[in-house]
């Protein structure tokens, strides 16, 4: 039986099989149980694997990687217009390998352990930061509730709190005294907590030297520098550094039509954390511009005498993220001076 490629759908326990030959035609369909998955494709031959780019999928990319198979990912989205008729489990899996062969598809790249505990530590500090939000928000709506106001800063909350405990009056009962003591004290712990992560990305970010490489750059501090080391992994993967940027979804939304280009706003489209990041330290810089001579922050002067910051905050980021792919991709280190393509 001679298979050409074959599409994986994953799951926690159950896995679909679909594979075809070089004349495309179907020769195998098979349903497997997890622990027998890596033990099929240790007995095929070498052949080209699609997955979708889900919970699971780095780890069995690697798995099948090293039993000698081409493995590539590709996110659900363009795996979805190939499913046909009901969606369940093996018309996924023909989906899966149906989009794979295309030519002109777009793959996902597969991320090494390391990258992988690395995005493990900013996921879990972004949890962490959610819930503190959540909870200072909480806070200030109960204190709102008995007359209390305060401004949106989290010292602020924090010296409220502190000064409420110190007075225990103002016509707040026993019960509410208490519960806001628990809320300090969580408030308290959550700071711990997201200092050990902050640590712990220092560390990462000192240990590597492609997040340092990339770290030099104005707006990219070490948080920004190890979620894109993280969340990059074959650099070779994008052809070009607008493509990078697509993929972050720092261009603009295309809907052209009859030879007319209509451009809106940006696309929004990967990863929301990744964009944050580099148009909040974007906004950092463009503080920092006025006044300046060099040529980068010339140009910033220049985009905002007639554009909102806002977009100009979006314009550096998209700069940055093509720099961040030169960088990574030629193994130099970033020299301002060097950077003269801003027009």
């Amino acid at each position: 039986m001679e298979i050409k490629r074959i599409g994986l759908d994953l799951a926690k326990y159950v896995f679909e099989v679909h594979a075809v030959d070089g004349d495309e035609q179907v020769v195998l369909r098979k349903t497997l149980r997890r622990e027998a998955v890596a033990q099929f494709f240790a007995e095929l031959e070498p052949c080209l694997v699609g997955m979708e780019a889900c919970c699971g999928s780095h780890y069995w990319a690697g798995v099948l990687t090293d039993l000698g198979h081409d493995v590539r990912l590709i996110s659900p989205q363009f795996v979805k217009p190939y499913v046909k008729s009901n969606k369940n489990d093996r018309n996924d899996a023909e989906a899966i390998c149906e989009a794979v062969g295309r030519p002109s598809m777009r793959f996902v790249p597969p991320k090494s352990s390391e990258q992988l505990e690395i995005q493990a530590v900013h996921r879990i500090r972004q949890r962490v930061v959610a819930n503190r939000t959540r909870l200072v928000n909480q806070i200030r709506g109960l204190l709102g509730e008995h007359g209390i106001v305060v401004a949106r800063d989290i010292n602020r909350i924090r010296r409220a709190l502190g000064e409420i405990a110190d007075r225990q009056s103002g016509g707040l009962g026993e019960l509410f005294l208490e519960m806001l003591g628990d809320m300090r004290d969580e408030l308290a712990e959550l700071d711990a907590r997201l200092a050990t992560y902050n640590r712990r990305i220092r560390n990462l970010f000192r240990s590597n030297e492609m997040c340092q490489r990339i770290g030099r750059i104005e707006g990219i501090g070490p948080i920004t520098a190890t979620a894109l080391v993280a969340a990059i992994g074959d650099r070779s993967s994008f052809k070009n550094g607008r493509q990078f940027a697509a993929w972050l979804g720092l261009v603009p939304k295309q809907r052209s039509s009859g030879g007319k280009a209509r451009l809106f706003g940006i696309s929004k489209r990967g990863d929301r954390y990744l964009r944050t990041m580099l148009i909040h330290g974007a906004r950092a810089v463009l503080g920092r511009s006025s006044g300046k001579t060099d040529a980068r922050s010339q140009w910033i002067n220049r985009m905002r005498e007639r554009r909102h910051p806002n977009v100009v905050a979006v314009a550096l980021a998209n700069k940055n993220a093509r720099i961040v792919w030169s960088l990574l991709l030629r193994e130099q280190s970033y020299c301002p001076d060097h950077v003269v393509s801003f027009g």
